[in-house]
């Protein structure tokens, strides 16, 4: 019998927003592994004692990605860590999405701003300021040309808080087409989500925002599904990717680009498509038997 860990966090004092996660653990013991859900910061657990430590919900990461980064080295160190600890490294910090872009994958055109930089921002368009480590929009924002001084002052907090900044044009597209979310699993689509923009205007970098409003079911499109696995197919290590999520949205031809890779904790959405559930116990439990 394979033990299989669910690394979650603790979101004290609301309860977990991971719909999933219970959903998952009862379908991995069904089907004969003694898995659990566990904190990914326990300092009890014996992390060693498992087959695999599944990074799932670990939605608290990019406000402690050294803390999490080193966890992720020592645990790769004692059993099999799914997504690995030099993939986790690699897709924590979005200038990714240059290394990306250089290897001629379709990507959103992104600038850098790190502590200490000389600040330059767009004004003959709508941009978006987010940080290079974060998730769920957190630390994002959009502007308009005349908003500079309150871009400055987003720029100045993230950077005393050791953040470096990135830049992008807002992308039209999402307005019309959404964002849309492929889901990989075992090297297979698993199944495809689309959510409308996050980012209204006028809404404050540090206010809480909706991670993925009017989510519905999608079917990824044959140049969407070329785009994807050509972002797959760059990423260093890919063969050991057990999952991966693809985000794109439309580029200004209306040809779909690159937004993120979420290769540490994508939400899988498995309410939305519970039929992929079967899948996804197949996948973890076959990574479980390999070490």
């Amino acid at each position: 019998m394979p033990r299989v860990a669910l690394a979650t966090y603790d979101p004290r004092p609301e309860p977990s927003r991971d719909r999933d996660l219970p959903v998952l653990v009862d379908a991995l013991r069904a089907a004969g592994a003694d898995a659990e859900a566990v904190y990914w910061d326990d300092p009890e657990v014996d992390w060693g004692g498992y087959d695999l430590v599944l990074i799932r919900s670990t939605w608290d990461y990019s406000w402690r990605s050294a803390e999490f980064t080193a966890w992720t080295e020592r645990v790769g160190k004692v059993t099999r860590l799914a997504n690995p600890a030099d993939v986790v490294r690699w897709s924590s910090d979005k200038r990714y999405l240059g290394e990306l872009a250089a290897a001629g994958v379709p990507t959103v055109p992104t600038a850098y701003l790190a502590p200490g930089d000389a600040v330059e921002l767009p004004d003959d368009h709508e941009y978006v300021v987010k940080p290079t480590s974060g998730a769920g929009a957190r630390y994002a924002a959009r502007y308009t040309a005349d908003q500079h001084d309150t871009a400055v002052r987003q720029l100045q907090r993230m950077h005393a808080e050791g953040f470096t900044a990135m830049i992008q044009p807002y992308m039209r597209g999402i307005d019309a087409g959404g964002e849309r979310a492929l889901q990989f699993f075992g090297g297979r689509l698993l199944h495809a989500s689309r959510k409308r923009a996050v980012l209204a205007p006028g809404t404050a970098f540090d206010a809480d925002k909706v991670a993925h409003p009017g989510l519905e079911a999608w079917t990824a499109t044959p140049a969407e599904l070329d785009v994807a696995e050509r972002a797959l197919a760059a990423v260093p290590d890919a063969p050991e990717l057990l999952y991966a999520r693809v985000d794109l949205v439309d580029g200004d031809g209306g040809e779909p680009v690159v937004m993120e890779l979420e290769l540490v904790e994508p939400n899988l959405f498995l309410f939305l498509h519970p039929e992929s559930l079967p899948r996804v116990v197949e996948a973890v439990l076959g990574a479980a038997v390999v070490r």
